[in-house]
């Protein structure tokens, strides 16, 4: 005969009687997804891409236009759209259309990385044009020229997707934002054809370089190899320490004075005295003449007729080379360079002919 089970010494859920209930769960945040995801980075440190003179051999490369402008992350979720500077900082009010245009796209929740340009007649990203459009370095203008031009999606749909490889993360951005559109969010296009090719039809075309990716690497912040770029011509953001003053040029600015960084002090590199306009040279006037000084920060040996100014302005010059004295070479004034865009002063290493 069957023995009947034995009863439990101990009730498994409480007593016999009491109802059986889950665990009170919290209420659902409407902002966030209803299953449990991942939750979305409040911001990511920028992949960085390391400097090559030659575009890389191999299959494994992938190859896109260098774009001049700012770093942008662009922060969508159903409470609404961020855009955020490569230093973290919140410029969502300075690119509006690209802040409607983020709205628009079929997604609830991504992070989009790109940069903020405004293209020049022949279609080429020109940064004294998107300062212009912003007002200037410290301008507070709405730029509504800007478009961005997006190369990468880190989060989409409530995944964190930065270890996923390139290759699968392209292909979920180009079904959200397709080649060839007219918006204020476009696809900055892979370019199928071999790297040296496509490096020299860049610099007949004028473009700044190329950028070579990894096919099959993840999403790390940094400069950490996964991206090169392989520049025409080189540009580089240096410390402004004073100006020659000149009568006949614009703002009276005959030649800026620079400065890099080298074992962790200035270092002076020479100057320059092209690249300006009648507008852009004012602004530069307007903000050194309040940061003049008696004395250089930085050695420059005898200069003649020479204002000196604090070390805080960060210009973007372009340049072909240096001397074998450790000077700019054919040097181009670009714009200033915006704290928020995590400025930086170039910094001498080993492959600089000092």
């Amino acid at each position: 005969m069957t023995k009947p089970p034995r009863k439990p010494s101990k009730p498994l859920l409480g007593a016999p009687e009491a109802p059986i209930r889950s665990r009170p769960r919290k209420k659902r945040d409407p902002a966030q997804h209803q299953l449990t995801l991942d939750p979305m980075p409040a911001r990511i440190y920028p992949c960085l891409a390391l400097l090559k003179p030659r575009p890389p051999k191999g299959r494994q490369w992938a190859f896109e236009v260098k774009w001049d402008g700012y770093r942008l992350a662009i922060h969508i979720e159903p409470k609404g759209v961020r855009i955020l500077t490569r230093g973290g900082h919140d410029w969502t009010d300075r690119f509006p259309a690209i802040a409607a245009a983020a709205r628009r796209l079929s997604v609830s929740t991504a992070i989009l990385d790109g940069e903020a340009v405004v293209l020049d007649a022949q279609g080429r990203s020109d940064f004294g044009l998107l300062q212009q459009s912003l007002g200037g370095r410290g301008g507070a203008r709405q730029s509504r020229e800007a478009i961005l031009m997006v190369f990468d999606l880190l989060y989409f749909d409530g995944r964190d997707i930065r270890a996923t490889e390139f290759t699968a993360r392209r292909h979920l951005l180009e079904g959200m934002v397709p080649a060839g559109g007219e918006e204020a969010i476009r696809l900055s296009e892979e370019i199928e054809a071999d790297g040296d090719v496509l490096f020299r039809a860049a610099c007949d075309h004028g473009l700044e370089g190329i950028i070579a990716k990894d096919r099959n690497s993840t999403y790390r912040s940094g400069r950490g190899g996964e991206w090169l770029k392989i520049k025409c011509v080189q540009s580089d953001g240096f410390a402004i320490i004073g100006y020659e003053k000149s009568t006949a040029s614009f703002g009276g600015i005959g030649r800026l004075l620079l400065a890099a960084r080298k074992d962790g002090k200035l270092v002076y590199v020479g100057g320059v005295g092209t690249g300006f306009n009648e507008r852009s040279a004012a602004e530069l006037r307007e903000h050194m003449d309040k940061l003049v000084i008696g004395k250089s920060a930085v050695d420059t040996g005898r200069k003649r007729n020479a204002v000196f100014v604090r070390p805080e302005l960060v210009a973007e010059i372009e340049y072909r080379a240096w001397t074998h004295d450790g000077k700019l070479r054919h040097a181009s004034y670009k714009g200033l360079r915006e704290q928020q865009d995590d400025a930086a002063v170039y910094e001498i290493t080993g492959r600089d002919r000092q």
